[in-house]
Parts: C-alpha cells; structure tokens; sequence
C-alpha cells in the first residue's frame, strides 16, 4: 500500500507532501490541483516501469544514464509537448541548472515500510529521462536512491469520468484500451472492459456479481456483451422491464457506475486513481457508489485515490478515510467539523487565489456598499480610494455568520488573511474576532450617510442641467422640495422616523418612494434606483459628513495595510 506522496515542479503543484491510505478522497476547487496529482502518480508508476525494464532494481552510477520516456508513452498523463509536465513550463533556472520534477513515493509491504523516488529532466518536446531520486544535492556525482523490490508488485490505473457513449464499440486489446482511457476516451473502452471480464478466468462469478450490482442500483439487468467478429465490434445490452436496449440507450449515471465497476474488476490488487468517480450521478447515488467503491476495493485488494468535487462524498470520506484539501498548500482534514468541509462548494479557485493574491478581504451586503464606500473616499480624498479599486470583496447580505465561514474557509489556503467587515446596524453585533475587523453603521444603513434634504436638491438640479440643460434646473429642484416635503408628511402619518433620523430605514421607507414619486411628477420614467445612490455622494459637504465614514475608511486602510499579500512574509 502506498502510504504517502512527496511532488517537486509538476504542472501547475507547488511543493505537495500528503498522506496516502486505502481509500484517498482529494477535494477543492477547480484548477486547485487534484487531477495533477493524480498524474504525477501516474508518471511515477511509468518512470519506475520503465526504469526496472531497462535497469532493473539497482540505481547504479551516479553518471548512468536515464531511461528515455517518449511523451506518447504518458497513456494516463497525454501531452502535445514534454515540458507541459513542468511547471509553469520551467525546465532550466539561471545558470543552466536543469528544473527536475522529483516524485517520492512511500509505502508499506507486509508490514515493511520502503520508499521510491524518481526524478525527470527535460530532453526536448517528445521526450525526457528518468532516474531514481538522488540523496544529495552537492555532488556532482551524488549517490541515488536504490529502487525497491517490492514496486515490481505495484500497479497503478487512471480512470476518469464517463464521456458521451457512441452506438457501437470496435474490439481493443489491452495496450488501445489503457492509451483511450488516459486520454479520457472511456466511452470507446466501457463494452471492452465488460467483454474482458466476461471472458477472464472466473469471469462467470465476476460477470454475474456485475450484473447483480447494476439491477440492485438501477433496476436493469445486464446482458453479456458479445463480440460480433463480421465487424469487430462489441456489443452490450441490458433489459428493462421487457424491452433490450442497447447499452448506449442508458442513462450517464448507469454508465459511469458500470464504468466504474468494471474498471475495478479488470484492475484487481491496483492503485486506482479515479477522477470525479462521482460524476454524473445525482446524491444518494454518489453516497450509494462511495460505500459500493469501497466495499469493492476491499474485496479486490485495492488502493483508492479519488478526485471529488462531491458534498455527498467529502462527508462520506471525512468520517472514516483521508481527505486531503486542495485549498493553499494541500493538507489533510481530521474531521467533518473542519471550516474546509463547509466551505469548499461555495468557494471558488478564483475567491482563493484573490485571497492570496491581495492578502486581505472585505465583507459588505452587496455592491451598492462597495460603490457608496468609492464615492465617499473620493469625496474626501482619503487613502482608502487606493484600497477600494481592486478589493477583494465578497458581499454577505449582512450575516456575519457568512462572512466568518468563507473567511475561515479561506484560511485553509491562506492562514495570514486578514479581513474587514462592515455591516448595516445589527441587532446583536457578532462576537470579536481577532482576524475579522466587524465594524456596524451607527445609522440604519450605508445609505443614511446620503440622505439630506440639500444633497437631494443639488442632486435634482445637477440631473436636469445634465439632461435638459440649465432652463430646467430651478424647476426640477422645486419639484424636488415638494416631493420631499410629501415624503415627510407621509412617513409621519405613517409613524414611521423622519428620513433625517439614524433610525430610519431610508432606502425602503424614504428614497425609493421618492425618487418614483419625483419622477412621476416630471412625466419621466425612474432615473435613480438603489444601484445609483453612490452618486448622490459627489453633493455630499465633506463638512457635514458623518464622522464614522471617514472613520470606517480609515479601518479598511489598516486591514489592508496589514495584508501580506502572495504569501511574503514581513
């Protein structure tokens, strides 16, 4: 069994180091990860292939050259180009020093552990040699890790999720089988893979616990494949009910367990690295073919390392296997408690490279806070205009409780994130927290930082000079008067606050309605709605604004101040 992964320079890695088991689950977000290492699993079972069929178990001189790997050979790891394997397409630093992708990988064989790793230099676009790991980085002639003879008993398989199945299927030997499944062509293999099952040694006991399977899942009944030797093709049915339908009349999820399954079946005593295994299927069926995974692998003595994006299967696994989290630098989670578990299928690749990116995050209930904060700070030229033009922001309708989790969850990736929130006047504000700045408006709303009777007129006389020209100011700033006048008038019969007042809701209860209103009395159709009000801040005295604005900027500024962004240390 393998027992852990050390990855240098592969594709899009930083340095990886993570725990391996009997069953793996690696999760995070798109583009995080998790596909890459996989692969490099894969490419360390191809070097140490190729290396034993050309060197056999002794490393031998320092100077001895690698075995050649053509990338034609990468079935499980398809490349146009050699250097796609390094990262960020690195192959030499300065100085001419060649960039090695390393791969260690650790394990245990009755009950003695052992460990083997390859190293990779870059040749040219088709190609690029393989040797084992070298001890020390000092020598020129530096002595190598010995390859162990217990890798000569391990196989590794690479499977990734079901593509769009065609109506029929020409025979394949094995070598045409794995080279379409590497490239991800599993519909062209999934009848082949049935028909080697069906007609192995045993195959009567494993072709009939298949068929069990499927009908206990899906309520079909497998029909044997048969080879057709007029075309060379094989075919697959099933019966539902009383009709026979060919395989390819089924539904995705059914294909992909049957996929699944028979992949298990044909790779007995493997490390199966499977990518998204829970693709195509809805819930319970992915916590159903989690339990049927691993059931199965125990059965056929084999290693499972998966690639998920699924809730259903994150859970599943927290509780009794590895779950490695591809979020930052991966690492295991110990539990379902843990904030990554809550967080990964909200959070997006791109809200944890931002996080990394700026080092800091801002939480508002939505944008018009964001654009209302950019007017005030360029209203009073404060520093915080430079922090407000890029910001990472995520906005939270005002619940800290969302804030707090995709902040934590962030943290996964990035420990020193610091963040800010500001939020409407709340009932209760949260709870302190010592890397979350919580600020709440003393008024009701951002909004009530806008709304003054000679912010509204200017505002009144500014959009008619604008739209109609100068003649039209003075009457649209009279209808302006009157209609807040109204408003007033209204609110208090209502016994609702004056708009002036911290206490007064003043984008439901006051603006909206009188924007509707002014504009109706003008015969124009509504100009102004809530995702305009930034703009009545450019009318705003800087002397008659409230104090805490300039105050709330400043604590944005020393957030983001404080921000170590990319990671740099102070």
């Amino acid at each position: 069994m393998l027992t852990e992964i050390s990855i240098r320079n592969f594709k899009n890695l930083g340095p990886v180091d993570f725990e391996l088991g009997d069953r793996v689950v690696l999760v995070g977000p798109n583009n995080s990860g998790k596909t890459s290492a996989l692969q490099a699993l894969a490419l360390w079972d191809i070097g140490v292939k190729r290396w034993l069929e050309k060197r056999g178990l002794q490393s031998g001189p320092s100077k001895r050259p690698g075995v050649t790997i053509n990338r034609r050979d990468l079935i499980a790891v398809p490349v146009p180009t050699a250097n796609l394997l390094w990262r960020d397409l690195h192959v030499m630093e300065a100085g001419n020093r060649k960039i090695r992708i390393e791969i260690l990988v650790k394990g245990v064989n009755n009950g003695a552990e052992w460990e083997c790793g390859l190293e990779f230099d870059y040749a040219n676009e088709e190609s690029f040699y393989c040797r084992p790991l070298r001890l020390d980085y000092v020598s020129n002639e530096p002595d190598r890790m010995q390859i162990p003879e217990v890798v000569k008993e391990i196989n590794v398989a690479y499977l990734q999720p079901m593509s769009g199945l065609g109506g029929t299927e020409t025979r394949l030997d094995a070598g045409a089988i794995n080279v379409r499944m590497g490239e991800g062509r599993t519909a062209e293999v999934l009848r082949n893979l049935c028909y080697q099952i069906r007609e192995r040694e045993r195959g009567d006991k494993d072709w009939a616990e298949l068929v069990q399977c499927i009908e206990g899942l899906f309520g079909v009944r497998l029909l044997e494949p048969v080879y057709i030797s007029e075309r060379g093709e094989i075919t697959l049915a099933y019966k539902q009910r009383e009709a026979k339908l060919d395989i390819s009349s089924s539904g995705r999820g059914l294909q992909q367990t049957l996929l699944l399954m028979a992949h298990m079946m044909v790779n007995q005593k493997t490390v199966l690295l499977l990518d998204e295994p829970d693709a195509h299927l809805e819930i319970l069926r992915q916590r159903q073919i989690y339990q049927l995974l691993s059931d199965t692998a125990t059965r056929y003595g084999n290693q499972i390392v998966a690639a998920s994006h699924s809730e259903v299967i994150l859970n599943e696994a927290a509780d009794r296997d590895i779950v490695i989290a591809f979020v930052g630098k991966p690492h295991r989670i110990d539990d379902r408690g843990s904030q990554v578990l809550k967080s990964l299928k909200e959070i997006g690749y791109d809200q944890y490279y931002q996080a990394e990116t700026t080092g800091w995050v801002l939480y508002l209930e939505g944008s018009t806070d964001l654009a209302i904060l950019k007017a005030f700070a360029d209203v009073l030229d404060h520093s915080a205009k430079k922090a407000l033009e890029k910001p990472f922001v995520h906005y939270v309708l005002n619940q800290p409780r969302k804030a707090q989790e995709h902040f934590y969850g962030l943290r996964e990736a990035k420990p020193d994130l610091v963040g800010i929130a500001v939020y409407d006047r709340l009932e209760n504000l949260p709870p302190k927290d010592p890397n979350i700045n919580q600020r709440m408006w003393g008024k009701r709303e951002i909004e009530n930082y806008l709304c003054d009777r000679n912010v509204l007129v200017a505002w009144a006389r500014s959009m008619a000079e604008r739209e109609h020209g100068p003649l039209f100011a003075d009457s649209w700033e009279t209808v302006m008067e009157e209609t807040i006048t109204e408003m007033e008038s209204a609110l208090e019969t209502l016994g609702k606050p004056s708009p002036w007042e911290n206490d007064s809701k003043v984008t439901d209860d006051f603006l909206d309605p009188l924007f509707a209103k002014f504009f109706k009395k003008l015969s124009l159709p509504n100009l102004m709605r809530k995702t305009d009000y930034h703009e009545l801040a450019r009318f705003v005295s800087t002397h008659d604004l409230d104090e805490e604005v300039s105050q709330v900027l400043d604590e944005i500024v020393k957030v983001a101040d404080s921000a170590k962004a990319d990671g740099t240390e102070d």
